[in-house]
């Protein structure tokens, strides 16, 4: 193969109304809004690109696995356990729905949290905490 893959580019996430969950990602994540219209907004977050796409009623990014638990297709990053504290009480400050921070027996600590169309995503400490 001559070629490899190099970076994700863009992540997709179903929305059920653009408007709404634009605001909510602007102002609850910090993300930037790059491009609007009535089927979707582009931001950028996390250094990476998202699409917020309008798609049916109770659609999400979530998926069960093989034992019946819902998943998260997407784990973000900071840098260490404090921050990984601070986050979480902002996430709760915000009333941003959020999981209590776990330790899942490797290194770091994560906790999940919801966006308003109950889009579940994971954030991870990192390895030095």
């Amino acid at each position: 193969m001559s070629g490899k893959l190099v970076r994700v580019g863009t992540t997709y996430i179903p929305v059920n109304n653009v408007d709404l969950s634009t605001e909510w990602y602007v102002n609850n994540l910090g993300a930037e809004l790059s491009y609007k219209d009535d089927d979707k907004t582009i931001i950028n977050l996390a250094d990476q690109s998202f699409f917020l796409v309008k798609s049916p009623q109770n659609e999400t990014s979530n998926f069960i696995d093989i034992y019946g638990e819902e998943r998260f297709s997407l784990t973000f990053e900071v840098y260490g356990l404090s921050a990984l504290e601070a986050i979480h009480r902002a996430f709760q400050e915000k009333e941003i729905r959020v999981g209590e921070i776990e330790n899942r027996g490797h290194a770091g600590r994560n906790f999940v949290f919801y966006d308003l169309d109950g889009n579940k995503f994971d954030v991870w400490s990192g390895p030095n905490s």
